[in-house]
């Protein structure tokens, strides 16, 4: 109960923080806009069903990439001792994937929302779909949070954070474009359940190890 309540309460100061400081978010909306609509003109509006699901999952990563190291940088050294005063190592971990999913839900709405707005809607199965794309992004949360703070340690966030999530990601990644290709493809909920149930096992891994994990980095 005790962890339940630090990370209730450490969620909630992240989404204080976000919301007094909406330029942050702003720069993350105009990011997929701007992404989305340049294709718009590259393409003159004519997109295959390809090329749309892999520029959708492109953006949606690198959009992953810049809210996560948005959180990792407002977290200075100083208030991560603060922090180790009042709560868990796994109650802070935690409460970041949960913040960070979160987030990037609400962008990938968006990004879907924008993406269907200028290069049109090829998915057939709409449900298939999300689900799919909301447990990608708890396990790319879930990864990002922990090459974070890994990064954030180096003192070269971006840099290191981009070279360390990659071939994390990659596989889930993999998984994702092949889950929403069928859903474009009209295939039905049921015929894509092993690799549901792969997309699953890798979102829980990765929080099982960025569990196990970040307490020893946290230390140092």
């Amino acid at each position: 109960m005790v962890v339940i309540g630090a990370v209730k309460a450490l969620i909630s100061k992240d989404i204080t923080l976000e919301w007094r400081q909406k330029s942050a978010m702003g720069a993350l909306l105009l990011y997929l806009v701007s992404t989305v609509f340049v294709c718009y003109l590259a393409f003159a509006g004519v997109i295959s069903v390809q090329t749309w699901n892999a520029l959708f999952w492109i953006v949606m990563v690198f959009a992953s990439l810049n809210a996560v190291l948005k959180g990792s940088i407002q977290e200075s050294e100083a208030r991560m001792v603060y922090y180790y005063t009042l709560a868990s190592p796994q109650a802070v971990i935690t409460a970041r994937i949960i913040y960070n999913a979160m987030l990037m839900w609400v962008l990938s709405l968006l990004g879907w929302t924008v993406f269907v707005t200028f290069l049109g809607n090829p998915v057939q199965n709409p449900v298939l779909f999300l689900f799919n794309m909301l447990l990608g992004v708890a396990g790319l949360s879930s990864v990002m949070s922990m090459v974070s703070a890994i990064a954030a340690k180096a003192r070269n966030n971006f840099t290191l954070m981009g070279v360390l999530s990659f071939p994390l990601v990659l596989p889930l990644i993999l998984v994702l474009i092949r889950v929403s290709g069928a859903a474009m493809a009209g295939e039905s909920f049921s015929g894509q359940l092993s690799n549901l149930l792969v997309l699953t096992l890798l979102t829980a891994i990765s929080l099982v190890l960025a569990n196990l994990l970040f307490p020893y980095i946290w230390r140092d």
